[in-house]
């Protein structure tokens, strides 16, 4: 009988991995050639030129949630102080910070606490009060009871005047032009509704006056693999998945928004760890329920960088709330799932996630344990096994390094090539025990989130290593 089991459940691996590196194939092609035609049409637009176009350029609020941000805060808000475009705001919300965050802000941006109406459609916490600055006119500090980043953005959006937003992290910097860059597709389709751009690592860089001035990679291990990552995810990933109009997430650490469609699906949950998957998988489902034409965009050119966990033990955390965040995400959102009423979004795109994305680790765990289980029995076809193992290691790194291909061909931003053969190098050595790791992970996570564990798990900042004053 366990022959039985195991020889069943070795099939059901071997389907699971043709299928899932089926689709990222598919994915690939699509995103290969998606990023090319967005380049050959970029190409022919500049930038600077758009400026005197600005009475065209909707205005947009910057919303940056910040809870105990006190390391990165202020480098944060001179980024966004230094962003090209004509006319935004910045909200940065300070969701009961128990360090010297608020402080630091007051001082360095010389804030005084002034009244400003707020029409509170969306339910948050109590406002302890609004600060501005004569110094920066278009800066505004909300100071609020401690809700959460779901409940601090609620607030952003509740005092943001202007119809788009972008929601950013308060560790997170971004690039000069790149809400020039994010409003295109607003600008140019009307039915667009959200898009995502390009979250990258930071670590290492060197930053001036909240800009990254000169690329650089760490030193560490970890991030140096999580920069692999990030290309993986973001240049194939969510390339291949919005040229379908299935893209299920845009990070929280850089999204735009059109504010209208936000509140609409009644703003962020404050419920689940998993805030921006959840809203836009909710954002599909209302509006193919309202039968409305809309669009969710990802760019692949406009940059925001972040600081990446560096020690075991945070990455971890972050891993098991990004898994969580999920499976709370999709499941939340179960009415759409295999719901022909969604069209594709129903059909495949939720299916997909939670299938094979939600649930890939127990797969994946439970296939080495019978693969060894069928080692020590003794009915392991050895020649079968080293071919599947071979298969999956080959396709492991040749989806790394063609993402890792694509960002040289295309935006070229490593200014030497020693980083890039290290990148190289990293996109083999990760699938020897990082990855496995990473299925661990999120084998835990699917543990704690049947135990309902809610808990964001403390993120503890470094803050960023290389800053030049």
């Amino acid at each position: 009988m366990i022959y039985q089991l195991i020889r069943y459940w070795n099939i059901i691996v071997l389907v699971y991995f043709i299928f899932i590196n089926l689709v990222y194939l598919i994915l690939i092609l699509i995103s290969f050639f998606s990023i090319k035609q967005y380049l050959k049409k970029s190409r022919t637009i500049d930038i600077k030129k758009m400026f005197h176009y600005a009475s065209f350029l909707k205005p947009i609020s910057v919303l940056a949630p910040a809870y105990n941000e006190e390391k990165t805060v202020v480098e944060n808000v001179k980024s966004l102080l230094g962003l090209n475009y004509p006319n935004f705001e910045i909200i940065l919300i300070n969701d009961g910070s128990e360090d010297n965050t608020l402080n630091l802000l007051i001082e360095t941006f010389a804030l005084t606490l002034k009244p400003r109406a707020n029409p509170g459609r969306l339910k948050t916490k109590k406002i302890r009060g609004i600060y501005t600055s004569k110094r920066f006119p278009n800066l505004v500090v909300v100071d609020k009871e401690n809700g959460g980043k779901a409940d601090a953005l609620n607030m952003g959006i509740n005092v943001a005047r202007n119809p788009i937003f972008t929601a950013i992290d308060a560790d997170s910097l971004l690039e000069k032009n790149a809400l020039l860059q994010m409003i295109r597709p607003f600008m140019e389709r009307p039915e667009t509704v959200a898009g995502g751009g390009v979250v990258r690592i930071a670590n290492g860089c060197k930053i001036r006056n909240g800009a990254v001035v000169e690329i650089g990679l760490p030193t560490r291990l970890l991030p140096l693999f999580q920069i692999v990552e990030y290309f993986r995810a973001f240049l194939f990933g969510r390339v291949g998945w919005e040229a379908l109009n299935m893209l299920l997430i845009i990070s929280g650490a850089f999204g735009m928004f059109k504010k209208s469609a936000v509140m609409m699906a009644g703003g962020y949950r404050t419920d689940t760890v998993g805030e921006d998957m959840e809203l836009i998988t909710r954002l599909h489902l209302a509006l193919r329920k309202s039968k409305q034409p809309y669009h969710i965009g990802f760019l692949p050119e406009p940059v925001c960088w972040t600081e990446a966990p560096e020690s075991m033990t945070l990455l971890k955390r972050q891993r098991n709330r990004w898994h969580r965040g999920l499976l709370e995400s999709l499941l939340l959102n179960r009415t759409g799932i295999f719901n022909p009423r969604y069209g594709r979004i129903g059909c495949f795109a939720i299916p997909f996630a939670l299938i094979f994305e939600g649930l890939g680790p127990v797969i994946e765990i439970f296939g080495y344990v019978t693969f060894a289980a069928a080692w020590y029995l003794g009915t392991l076809d050895l020649h079968f096994a080293m071919a599947f193992i071979g298969a999956a290691i080959f396709l492991g790194i040749a989806m790394s390094m063609f993402s890792l291909v694509v960002e040289e061909m295309t935006f070229k931003r490593f200014p030497r090539l020693r980083m890039v053969l290290l990148l190289f190098f990293m996109c083999i050595l990760e699938n020897f025990g990082y990855r496995q790791l990473n299925a661990w992970w999120r084998f835990k996570a699917i543990y704690d989130f049947l135990k309902k564990n809610k808990d964001w798990g403390k993120m503890s900042r470094v803050g960023f290593s290389k800053v030049i004053k």
